[in-house]
């Protein structure tokens, strides 16, 4: 999170650095930082949900019995969660997307 409070900005003028600006309310749209936390969050929550497929608590959709289980799909800024409609596989649901917001705001 102090990559994400602390952020500072210089101005450069004819190729020279004056001054710094602090931002006081964390990343802005078009910040630098921003695609690298669009990536890394869904990759966060995917481990998680792979993690429970593996311990056979969530359980995805496939289009042929052989065929792989699919539990997500993310694109762009949205995203698709899949599971049986279980109170038991969407508290699961719920358990892995607290988690990842846990994990990423105690990085």
């Amino acid at each position: 999170m102090s990559s994400v409070n602390l952020v500072t900005y210089t101005v450069l003028l004819n190729g020279r650095a004056h001054g710094f600006i602090r931002p006081e309310r964390g990343i802005r749209q078009g910040d630098p930082l921003s695609p690298f936390l669009f990536i890394l969050c869904p990759e966060v929550l995917v481990s998680c949900l792979n993690h429970s497929e593996a311990m056979r608590k969530l359980h995805g959709t496939s289009l042929a019995p052989s065929g792989p289980s699919v539990h997500h799909l993310l694109f762009a800024d949205d995203s698709l969660l899949m599971c049986r409609a279980s109170k038991e596989e969407a508290e699961e649901l719920m358990r892995c997307l607290k988690s990842s917001m846990e994990s990423l705001l105690d990085r």
